[in-house]
C-alpha cells in the first residue's frame, strides 16, 4: 500500500516547525528547552494532519510525557492509520552550543510498516546503493567487512572511509580501521546524518559503523530504504530495565539481526530539516521579525523522490 503524494508537504511542515522551534535556542546552553519546543512544534503541527497516526518511535515511553512517546496518538483522529517515528531534534547539545548538524527528523509508513525499538543502543553498519546484497554482517570482525567492501568497490582499503561515532565504545573498532589504513570521519553526535552519508552523493564516507541510539538507527533505515543503501542493526539491552523495554514492544529475540526490509516495511516518507547548518543542510534561517526560511531533505520511497527543499515560512 503506497502513502498518499500530499503526506510529503505535509510532513515537510511538521519537520520544518520542529526545527524552527528548536533554533530559537541555539547557542543558549539549554538543550533541555531546545528539545522541547522541537516537540512542542512537531506535535502541533502533526495533529493538523487528517490521520489516526501513532509514534512508534518517540522520545520515550508514556510517563515520560509531554515528550512525544512511544504509544501517543497524533493528527486529527480521522483518515488512515499512519506510524511515525520522529527526532524533534537530533543533536540537542548541538543546538545549545550552536554546533554544525542539528536536525529535525521523522519518517512516516502505513500502520506496522516501523520497527518500534526501545530507547537503547543499536550496533549498526551501513554501506551505501549498488552493492552486492547483504555484503557485510554485524558478526564478521571489522577486517573482514572493509576488506569485503574493498572487494567490492574494487579498491584498496586505504581508499575507503568509514563514519564513526566518537566515544570510548568504539576504540576497538578505530584501532581495527587504523590497521588497515582506512581513514576516519569522526562525528560527535547525531548518528541519523552519520548513516544517511554513506548514501549521499556529496559524501566520501563508505561505511558507517559502532553502537548509537536505536530510534536514531530506525529513522537512518528509513532514509536509506529510499537511497537503495543497506543496513543491519541489533539492539545492545544493558540490563533488565532495558529487555523489559524491547519486550513490551513487541520484540521478542533480542540478539536478532534487524536488515533495512526487518525495519521498514512498504512505502515510506523521510523528512530532516536542518536546526544548525551542516553538512548536509543548512540550519534555520531568520529572515525577519516574521518569516524564517527552512532546508529539508525530503525523500518519499514509492515516488522516487529525493529533493532539497528550501521553504520561506511564516513564524
Amino acid at each position: 500500500m503506497l502513502l498518499k503524494n500530499d503526506y510529503l508537504n505535509q510532513f515537510i511542515r511538521v519537520s520544518e516547525r520542529a526545527a524552527y522551534g528548536a533554533s530559537k535556542f541555539r547557542g543558549k546552553n539549554d538543550k533541555i528547552a531546545a528539545d522541547q519546543a522541537a516537540v512542542n512544534e512537531m506535535r502541533k503541527e502533526i495533529n493538523k494532519i487528517n490521520i489516526k497516526g501513532r509514534v512508534v518511535i518517540g522520545e520515550g515511553e508514556m510517563d515520560e510525557a509531554p515528550m512525544l512517546f512511544i504509544g501517543e496518538n497524533v493528527g486529527t483522529g480521522t483518515g488512515e492509520e499512519i506510524d511515525i517515528a520522529v527526532d524533534p531534534l537530533e543533536g540537542t547539545n548541538f543546538t545549545a552550543k550552536n554546533l554544525p548538524n542539528a536536525i529535525s527528523v521523522l519518517a512516516i509508513t502505513k500502520k506496522g510498516g516501523l520497527l518500534s525499538a526501545p530507547d537503547t543502543y543499536m550496533e549498526k553498519i551501513a554501506v551505501g546503493p549498488d552493492l552486492p546484497n547483504n555484503l557485510l554482517d554485524l558478526d564478521n570482525s571489522v577486517e573482514k567487512n572493509i576488506k569485503l567492501l574493498a572487494e567490492a568497490k574494487n579498491i584498496q582499503t586505504d581508499k575507503l572511509t568509514a563514519c564513526v561515532l566518537k566515544r570510548s565504545r568504539h576504540d576497538k573498532i578505530i584501532q581495527s580501521l587504523k590497521k588497515l589504513n582506512v581513514k576516519i570521519n569522526y562525528i560527535q553526535d547525531g548518528d541519523v546524518t552519520g548513516v544517511i552519508s554513506v548514501a549521499d552523493n556529496n559524501s566520501n564516507i563508505d561505511i558507517y559503523l559502532g553502537i548509537g541510539g536505536g530510534p536514531e538507527g530506525v529513522l537512518a533505515a528509513a532514509a536509506l530504504d529510499c537511497l537503495g543503501g543497506q543496513m543491519q542493526t541489533r539492539l545492545v539491552l544493558s540490563d533488565d530495565n532495558e529487555v523489559n523495554r524491547a519486550k513490551k514492544l513487541g520484540i521478542t529475540d533480542l540478539k536478532r539481526k534487524y536488515n533495512i526490509s526487518d525495519m521498514v516495511k512498504g512505502d515510506v516518507i523521510f523528512c530532516a530539516t536542518g536546526v544548525t547548518d551542516g553538512d548536509m543542510l543548512k540550519g534555520i534561517n531568520l529572515l525577519n521579525d516574521s518569516e524564517f526560511e527552512a532546508t529539508t531533505f525530503a525523500l518519499h520511497k514509492s515516488q522516487k523522490i529525493s529533493k532539497i527543499v528550501k521553504n520561506i515560512i511564516k513564524k
